[in-house]
């Protein structure tokens, strides 16, 4: 099940909402939640709600012993084993075939051969959150939770279940065992959902249609002009379809009295790679720079240590992205760039802001390429497509209409440069309040209704986060 699809915003949702007013017990919300959690999960993934259980579980009863035991070696010994079988089911059910489809192709003669295992939706996500419970626990910052319900329903709950953003339980443990839902928060989860569902729906969607048809053809084939189009469309297409599913995220976390991280601060903005890392996907990088990049010595240990840690950090970033080596590339690819600015290059970028964010922008955008591309060869053809002009034989006209166009136009608008300039307004006058206004009231239900009426005729995709 997805935030947009008829089914969630017609029934699921509906439902749960109605259930929590009836119950405002936080004891008796919380079953609630748990059990709407594994049903959104069960309703894509019936076989692997087994692993989901099996998941937590695990994490309970290792987290009740480390948490009661008074040795420190046993406690490190729980918390490596922890890491050891959270490691080992992601590893089995992600990587598993990377892995002996590489043997294959370079060691045929040992006779492995390439397994096809069904990658459980959301994996990524709550074995990284199950992962950071034990380490935080380990570390001292809680006390272990003797409630298995309450930390299912921390690992399981559904707005963050399948594509995050990565919630560290310190940061919600007082909303596990007491919160309020107000009226406030309702609303403003409301709007958040409905924006995020915009964006989502309105926009996503909409350049995800052309790029989906564009890219089945050969990388030769698009020319220069479609190559760049093409390129926009998708790089425009992950910011909107993910961070349109962190704010649906996080709108729904608040309706149900949580607060969740923020995990996008307009990345497109960013004037360097390392700073377009601490705004894209925060949560993510937040932890691998907490439970991966410290542990490993951070920057304390000098310089050629600091840079073996972030091309580690890196590739591990890009490997968590999808069981592929055309994802740890452009892991490495991003690695490459923020130890070059490490070097000294920031230094240049910071005196030369215009050229820092067409740097920025043209780096990230090749690396979406990559991303997007059934395959590294295809993905080096297409940027080949992009620096060396030529005429295509695929005809844009075929593919992009007025549609396409305008979605393109409002995202490349909304993707900073409205903020940018809503923010100077703001402070060089002050105006009526926008937030909680009628005039917002109005935008937001046309905006829904527009959602709706699209989404009407099916015509919506899965989250691309939804495969890692």
């Amino acid at each position: 099940m997805v935030f947009s699809s008829m089914t969630f915003l017609w029934i699921f949702l509906p439902a749960v909402i109605v259930l929590g007013m009836i119950f405002r017990k936080p004891s008796v919300q919380n079953i609630i939640l748990l059990m709407a959690s594994l049903i959104f999960y069960a309703w894509g993934e019936p076989v692997y709600i087994i692993l989901l259980l099996v998941s937590i579980l695990m994490n309970w009863f290792l987290g009740m012993y480390m948490g009661k035991s008074s040795s420190q070696g046993a406690r490190k010994a729980v918390l490596a084993l922890s890491v050891i079988c959270n490691l080992s089911l992601l590893g089995y059910f992600k990587y598993a075939g990377l892995f002996t489809h590489t043997v294959e192709r370079f060691l045929p003669s040992l006779g492995v051969k390439t397994v096809n295992i069904s990658l459980p939706i959301g994996i990524s996500f709550f074995t990284f959150q199950a992962m950071s419970y034990c380490i935080d626990l380990y570390r001292g910052e809680y006390e272990y939770q003797k409630d298995p319900l309450k930390l299912a329903l921390y690992i399981s709950f559904f707005p963050q279940l399948i594509a995050g953003p990565i919630v560290r339980y310190v940061d919600i443990e007082k909303a596990l065992n007491d919160r309020k839902v107000t009226s406030n928060g309702f609303a403003s989860g409301m709007r958040r959902f409905i924006y995020g569902l915009s964006k989502k729906v309105l926009i996503a969607n909409i350049v995800a249609d052309v790029v989906d048809r564009v890219v089945v053809n050969p990388a030769s084939s698009m020319g220069f002009v479609t190559s760049w189009f093409i390129a926009i469309c998708y790089t425009l297409q992950i910011y909107y379809d993910f961070s349109g599913y962190s704010d649906m995220a996080i709108g729904l976390g608040r309706i149900f009295g949580f607060e969740f991280c923020e995990n996008f601060d307009l990345p497109y903005l960013s004037s360097s790679i390392s700073e377009f890392w601490r705004r894209w996907h925060i949560s993510l990088g937040t932890w691998f720079r907490e439970y991966l990049y410290i542990p490993l010595g951070g920057n304390k240990k000098g310089n050629v240590r600091t840079y073996i840690n972030l091309f580690v950090v890196f590739a591990a970033t890009g490997l968590w992205h999808g069981a592929s080596w055309r994802f740890a590339f452009w892991g490495i690819y991003h690695g490459f760039f923020a130890i070059i600015e490490r070097l000294g290059f920031s230094k240049f970028l910071k005196k030369h802001k215009i050229f820092a964010h067409i740097y920025t922008i043209l780096v990230f955008t090749f690396g979406w390429v990559v991303f997007r591309a059934d395959g590294l060869r295809y993905g080096l053809s297409w940027i080949k497509q992009m620096v060396i002009p030529s005429t295509g034989s695929l005809r844009l006209g075929v593919f992009a209409g007025p549609w396409h166009i305008s979605a393109l136009v409002l995202g490349l608008i909304g993707c900073g440069p409205l903020q940018v300039f809503c923010g100077y307004i703001r402070d060089k006058k002050k105006g009526p309040k926008f937030t909680g206004s009628i005039c917002e009231t109005v935008i937001l239900g046309m905006l829904l209704i527009a959602c709706i009426i699209r989404l009407s005729g099916n015509t919506y995709n899965p989250f691309i986060y939804f495969r890692f």
